[in-house]
Formats: structure tokens, sequence, C-alpha cells
């Protein structure tokens, strides 16, 4: 009891100090320190079903603030959980899949809260991260290792633009607790060939850039390809807007090649971090595109190992602050919905948007496939060749071979290679 009178105490102590720069009450802040401690969600965090959605007792405060609701995903009435509460559910997962919303600060923040949580009750925990690409694993492996400093990492691991504000607390709460760190996604110019030619384009690869993308690509009709399609008819600049001719599929067909080759690797690289991290409990990070509704990656890790127990944690951003909600048929969405604070609007409507869109389509332009494929008639409609499949990843140290044969390729259907470029689309949901 004196322990936790002074733990109350000196929370308040600190609190005071704060008071000069966080505009909240000293009531407040006392209060939310009394629950941190007791580990109880308080009275105004609960939820209300009203009309087909479920309200939260109180508004979102800020950019940072948040809350996780316990979906299960849909079997029972969801509820507020706090952080602790949710690392504890998640015990019983192999693998959690952690939504996000590239660059939002309140999703990176609860990110590295929910890593603390889960590695103070699990300390073997392996952390995955779509924010950095197979062929840089040595390099993330020397920087964990102390071999080399953080502005090589960024620079030879081709860090994303937002590393120091989003991933740097992250890796670096890994590097001082020895947790792995995967580099689980493909490079950016293999998905930008893949986009370009259709998946008969890695033929050309040579066996060690081969590796860096999956083995086998699930380019299947279904949940994940509808919800793809969807997204392009949304965005007329990302090969979508009702396009039908024969090209416009191709060209579609590519992206959402490009989109499952992102999927596939990421996927490979986790079930290829449980044979070598045998038991070991593995935290992904990526777009909510690729996890969300337990599709894209989470869909293609069940593929290739149908008794791993995956959670997912879904971001929604909600309308209205003051009232945050989410539809009832968001409960499917994640094992855990995270309600966060909207990102601003990018543009106000009639704004000029023009030099925007000319700078994406620089960069674009800058990332170009390195090979060809040769001359193609396309208006022939040659049919497409069987997805060509890598050399048999080595087996971790202490792995069957036996037990890491993946599911048989799938061609996809409809994709011949072409000459026109595509993949935005991929590159666009990617970054969700």
């Amino acid at each position: 009891m004196e322990q936790r009178v002074w733990n109350v105490s000196r929370l308040a102590t600190v609190a005071r100090s704060l008071l000069l720069c966080s505009g909240l009450s000293l009531g407040f802040l006392q209060a939310s320190a009394a629950v941190a401690l007791e580990g109880k969600v308080p009275a105004h965090d609960r939820l209300e079903a009203r009309q087909g959605e479920y309200v939260l007792g109180r508004a979102l405060r800020d950019f940072y603030d948040t809350v996780f609701v316990l979906t299960a995903p849909g079997a029972s009435a969801p509820r507020v959980v706090t952080i602790d509460e949710l690392a504890d559910t998640l015990q019983s997962y192999d693998v959690i899949f952690f939504g996000e919303i590239h660059g939002h600060p309140g999703v990176h923040l609860q990110q590295l809260k929910l890593l603390q949580a889960l590695e103070e009750r699990d300390p073997h925990l392996v952390l995955s991260l779509e924010q950095f690409e197979r062929d840089v694993q040595g390099v993330v492996d020397d920087y964990l290792a102390g071999r080399i400093g953080e502005r090589t990492l960024i620079t030879r691991g081709r860090a994303w633009e937002n590393y120091l504000s989003s991933y740097r607390p992250l890796v670096l709460y890994a590097r001082d607790h020895g947790l792995p760190v995967i580099a689980a996604e493909a490079p950016g110019w293999s998905i930008s060939c893949i986009g370009q030619y259709g998946a008969d384009i890695l033929g050309q690869f040579t066996p060690e850039e081969r590796a860096w993308v999956a083995r086998e690509l699930h380019v299947t009709p279904g949940a994940y390809r509808d919800k793809f399609r969807q997204f392009q008819s949304a965005n007329p600049n990302h090969g979508g807007a009702g396009a039908s001719s024969p090209e416009a599929q191709r060209k579609s067909e590519r992206g959402f090649t490009a989109q499952v080759a992102r999927d596939d690797t990421m996927a490979e690289s986790i079930f290829l971090a449980r044979l070598k991290y045998p038991g070991r409990r593995i935290l992904q990070l990526n777009g909510n595109f690729h996890s969300e509704g337990f599709l894209g990656t989470a869909e293609r890790l069940r593929m290739r190992d149908p008794s791993v127990r995956i959670a997912v944690i879904d971001p929604i951003e909600v309308d209205d602050v003051h009232a945050p909600a989410f539809a009832a048929e968001q409960r499917n969405a994640g094992t855990v919905l995270q309600l966060v604070y909207p990102t601003p609007a990018e543009f106000v409507e009639n704004e000029d948007q023009n030099d925007w869109v000319r700078s994406i389509m620089a960069k674009r332009k800058a990332t170009v496939c390195k090979y060809a494929l040769p001359s193609l008639d396309e208006s022939k409609g040659a049919a497409p060749s069987p997805v060509p499949a890598a050399a048999p990843a080595p087996a971790p140290a202490g792995a069957s071979t036996e037990t890491s044969t993946a599911v048989s390729a799938v061609t996809s259907p409809g994709a011949p290679a072409g000459v026109a470029a595509g993949g935005v689309a991929a590159a666009a949901a990617g970054n969700r």
C-alpha cells in the first residue's frame, strides 16, 4: 500500500510539471494516473450501441489520444480495453498484426507502448517490419549488433522518410532489449518491376534477387482482390475509374499482382521467422490495408501455416472526434480496433493539386525496373506464364526442411506480361 501511495504521489508531482505544456487539468491527470495504476477502463471510455454503430462516451482530445476496442472479432459485444489488458489478451496469439496509418503519431505511439507491454510479459519477442526490405536484413542486423550507426542504417538500409519520428523508438527498444528485427518487405524496385511487367519479370531476376520476393505469389480471386479493385475504382489516378479496355484490365491485374507480391513476401518472411525463432511471438507492423479484415498478408500467412494463431489490430480514423464511433460491421476488421484522431485533409475543395501530382509522378518515374521482357504483342492476348518460383530458401538453423514447404504457386488469371506501366495502385495501397 505504501509503495502504491508513493507511486500516485510521484505521478501527481510529474503531472504538475506537465501542466505548463499540456493544458490539461491536474484533476484529470491525477485521475488518469490512478486509473493507469489500477489497470481499469474509466467509465467515460465505455461504448454505447446506437443505430448500427458503437459510440465512445467521451471525445478524443488530441492526435495522440486513442482507444483500443476488443471485438473478438464480432463474437461478443465490443469493449474498451487498456494497453495492459490488450497485452494480456494477445498472449494467446502467435502473430500480431498491428495495422497502421503511416505517419499517424497516435498509432506509432501505441505501437511502441504495445511492444513494451508485450516484451515485459514475454521477453522472447520478435519485431517484424514492412518498413525495411529483405535485401537490407544484414544492415538491420549490423545496427542491432552495434557494428554500424544510425545514419548508416538510414542510408544503406533505405529507411522510410518518417523513420526518425515513427520507427526509431521501436527499433531502439528492440536493440536495447535484444529483440530480433525482421526486414520483411520485398524491395521496392522489384515491386515496380512486377507492376510494370507482371510476375513474368521475376524470371529475369538473379537467384539472389529472386529470393527477395516470396517464392509463391497467391494472385487469386476473392475478398482481397475485390477490395483492391474497389480501391482502384475509387482512385482514378491509381488505375481505376471503371476503365474496362483490355489494356486497362491488364494494368489492373498487374497492379494487384504487385500488391500480392508485397503481401506474400511479408507473409513468407514471418513464416520463416517462426521457423528460425520457434515458439517466439511476432509483432508485425504494416500499413493497415495489408491486414485489415484478416486479408492480405495475414491471409497469406495462414495459407502457409493454417494452424498459426493470428491477431489483427486495425486503426479507424473517427469521423467526429467529439463523438468517436465505428460501424457495427467494422467489428470484423480485426481482433482489436484502435480508434484514432483523423488526419487532416490533404487538400480542400477546389484547391490546385497539380504540383503535388507532378511530384508524386516524378518519384514514381524515378523507380524504374532494371529488367525488361522480350517484346510482346499484347493485342494477341498472349496467355500468362506461371509465376516463376525462387530456388527453395534455406531452412533456418534447427528447422526441418520438410516443414518449410509452402503452398504451390497460383497463376494470376488474365494478367499477361505487358510493357505499360502499372502497379501504381499497389504502391498506394501498400502505403495504407
